[in-house]
Parts: structure tokens; sequence; C-alpha cells
């Protein structure tokens, strides 16, 4: 109130809100074109500096100019002769892509889930927890690369020795990071839920699950990379078609342009993963708030 008026609050204008609501929904799109552009930008630019040799280092107007030559070499079916006669498409590339995203999922769902159920059961059930823990802590350390000839042994070729790779991958670091996260929950918790009269299933349930379970998505996202490695290198010695085998053939023909072309693939294949990730913990971890779980 000013000189004995009233000062009314204008409302903003709805063009000006749905503005702003519109470039917030877009700001983290844009930050990630602007973080492409800087890296792409100084690529072409030491190639148009004579920096990089084009035939060992091609810039992406040169592996991406024919597209259409480089589906040639993606096939869903697994042939490993080089490229296809009759010429892939976009679904070819597709097709691939699909395979090997689908070994990381099922490992990624298979490795999660047993951790969690194994970790809980060690702290549960005190026998258990005393012939498990011993076995969980020597088997962590083999890298997962060394279970190839395990897994082709026990599995033979396809789809389930590249899917058990990327579920030795996490299972035992997600076990030991479930063992450690059940540990850090807050004594003063559990002694609250006890004065409450709830039992130890329901302590599990109502008080550990969901307080072990923010850190244990972190866990899980630090590994989504280590399970895409996995399995592109169980791709590439020949456990089934995918960018891991399209990778080594296009090494072994030495064309660095469709070695560039696979990778910028499995880039954006790996940065998709993140993000259904990163939507799917905001879904599941509801009590958690944005700025926790939006992190990192």
């Amino acid at each position: 109130m000013t000189d004995g008026t009233l000062d009314v609050p204008v409302a903003e204008p709805k063009t000006k809100t749905f503005g702003k609501k519109l470039l917030a929904r877009l700001e983290p799109a844009l930050w990630v074109i602007a973080s492409l552009a800087i890296f792409v930008g100084f690529w072409e630019f030491a190639w148009w500096r004579g920096w990089a040799n084009p035939l060992l280092l091609p810039p992406p107007h040169i592996f991406l100019a024919n597209l259409t030559d480089q589906f040639r070499f993606f096939d869903p079916g697994g042939t490993r002769a080089g490229a296809l006669a009759t010429g892939g498409s976009i679904f070819s590339v597709l097709g691939v892509i699909a395979w090997s995203s689908f070994r990381v999922t099922a490992g990624l769902v298979l490795g999660f889930t047993l951790s969690l159920a194994v970790g809980l059961g060690i702290r549960y059930f005190r026998i258990f927890g005393k012939l498990m823990l011993p076995l969980v802590t020597m088997l962590a350390p083999i890298s997962p690369v060394a279970w190839l000839p395990v897994a082709v042994f026990i599995f033979g070729i396809g789809n389930p020795p590249a899917i058990f790779l990327v579920f030795i991958a996490i299972f035992f670091i997600m076990t030991l990071a479930t063992l450690s996260q059940i540990d850090n929950v807050p004594v003063h918790y559990i002694q609250l839920a006890r004065v409450m009269g709830c039992d130890k299933r329901q302590i599990y349930r109502h008080v550990i699950l969901p307080a072990i379970l923010p850190e244990l998505f972190v866990t899980l996202r630090m590994n989504l990379f280590a399970a895409w490695m996995v399995v592109l290198i169980a791709e590439a010695v020949g456990v089934g078609s995918g960018l891991g085998q399209v990778t080594m053939m296009a090494r072994n023909t030495f064309n660095a342009s469709l070695v560039f072309f696979t990778m910028t693939l499995i880039g954006l294949t790996g940065f998709a993963f993140d993000q259904t990730l990163r939507y799917i913990q905001r879904k599941v971890l509801w009590w958690v708030g944005p700025s926790s779980v939006g992190g990192l």
C-alpha cells in the first residue's frame, strides 16, 4: 500500500508462464546438445587444421556421410562374413541395438534382483550369511571377462553367456553394496520400529529396504556402463550378434568409419539407458526428494 492506495498483485501472463515451463523442460536437452556440439566442433576443427588423419580418426561428417554403406554391416541374424550382400537398413541397425540392449537389460534385472535378495538374506539369516559372505567376497575380485570361457562352456553360444556376464559384472558388487547399506541404516530407525511393535520381517520390509534403495540405485547406475563394456566384449568374441560384433568386424577390416559409427551408437544407447534408469529411479523412489534422486 502506497499513498493510501492498495497494491493489487498483477497475474503473470499465461503465455509467459508457459514459456518458462517449456524452457525448464527443454533445458536438460539443450545442455546435452551444447555438450555434443562442443565435442563435435573440436573434432571437426582438429580435422580441418590437419591435426588428425581422416583415415585413422575420421570426423563425424565423414563417417556419417554414407549411412547406407554403414548399415550393410549390421546383421541382427549374426552373420560374421562382413557386409551384407543385399544391403542393410535402419531396421537392421535397430535390430542389432535391440539384441545388445536385451542382454544388458536381462543381466541388470537378474543381477540387481538377486543381489538384493542375497544381501538381505545374508543379514536376515545368520547361518546363510556365514556361509555365503566368504564366497561372495572371494569371487567379487574376479574380472567378469575371466568368466567368459566358463560362460561359453556352460551355456554355449548365444544370449545366455552374454546375459550371464552382465549378471556377474554387477551381482557381487551389488551384493556387497547391499550389505554396506544395511549396516549404515541409522540404528534409531530400527529401534523406533521395534518400539512400535514391528517384527524382524516388517523392519526389513518397511525400514531397511526403503533406506538402502536410494544408494543401491546409484550403485546400479555406476555399474551400468561396466555392464555395457562386458556385453560388448562378449559379443566381440562371438556369443551372438550385437554392437560388439560389429565393432570387432570393423577392427578386423580396418574400417575406421564403421568403428566410430558403432561407437556413436553405443554412446547414444548407453545414454538412453542411463536416462531410463534415472526415470525408473524417480518413479520407484517416490519418497525421496527430487534433488536427491536427480543427482549423479
